[in-house]
């Protein structure tokens, strides 16, 4: 795809989402999303891997208007009123499949976008202008083959695509409190992921089950902790790392966010 110069590589970001009720509530977490949004360098496009949507294979939607996907039940009535009326973007998808030459990326034009993508970025680009694209998890990949499989992704940062990592590096729904509190396990996990982050020690980040006793109370299931790879994966030498709400919250969900470069 044929695009305007860009003169530094965009940053990156794993954003943790937590409830979908983040996208209607004014709170700590929707505040420090808007501030963000404010920020960043404009994207041309947003990629976003989001833990709600797992395929056989890899699949980028590829459609120009992408629904509004409500992939969640027992919430109030005005959370399902959300649109995010986003653009896709054909070109952009097009773009994405030719970064797998062997292993092709399959357009999807049946998806859309999930809540893991529209519930933060109604606080972060509220104005809906900038084409937003979703890249799924393959469900035939363990951890270190979607931290090697989204290396294809660099050179979209010099594109001006913003890459989204969205999931929680905490999340065990069996475990939830309704509640504004958090188990120490979660917390001494949540804390321990970020020292590695801090470290670079990606290696022990993808073999995560043995970081800690818990850790597979911590992440039961894989799909909200692969986002995260899929950013460290992009990880330059000369990018830095910082934080953002850096909170555990419902007892069992980090809602730390990462930012790269």
């Amino acid at each position: 795809m044929t695009t305007d110069s860009v003169l530094d590589k965009m940053p990156m970001l794993f954003v943790g989402h937590g409830s979908p009720m983040n996208a209607l509530e004014d709170n700590a977490f929707s505040r420090t999303w808007r501030a963000l949004g404010a920020t960043l360098p404009r994207p041309r496009a947003i990629l976003c891997i989001s833990a709600h949507w797992q395929t056989p294979g890899s699949q980028v939607t590829a459609m120009d208007a992408p629904p509004t996907i409500h992939d969640f039940g027992g919430f109030p009535q005005p959370l399902f009123d959300v649109r995010y009326a986003a653009p896709g973007s054909p070109q952009w998808a097009a773009r994405i499949a030719q970064l797998n030459a062997q292993h092709p990326i399959t357009a999807d034009y049946a998806w859309g976008l999930d809540h893991g993508t529209w519930s933060v970025l109604c606080h972060m680009f509220p104005d809906a202008e900038i084409p937003v694209l979703q890249l799924s998890l393959d469900l035939a990949k363990t951890p270190a083959q979607h931290y090697q499989f989204a290396r294809i992704l660099a050179p979209l940062r010099d594109e001006g695509v913003l890459i989204i990592g969205s999931g929680n590096v905490v999340h065990n729904l069996r475990q939830v409190m309704w509640r504004d509190e958090a188990y120490d396990w979660a917390i001494e996990i949540d804390q321990l992921i970020a020292q590695q982050i801090e470290a670079g020690n990606h290696a022990a980040l993808i073999d995560y089950p043995h970081l800690h006793p818990k850790m597979l109370w911590a992440v039961p299931t894989v799909e909200h902790y692969l986002p995260l790879l899929y950013i460290l994966a992009l990880q330059e030498s000369t990018d830095s790392v910082s934080f953002f709400n850096e909170a555990v919250t419902l007892g069992s969900m980090s809602m730390r966010g990462v930012q790269i470069g």
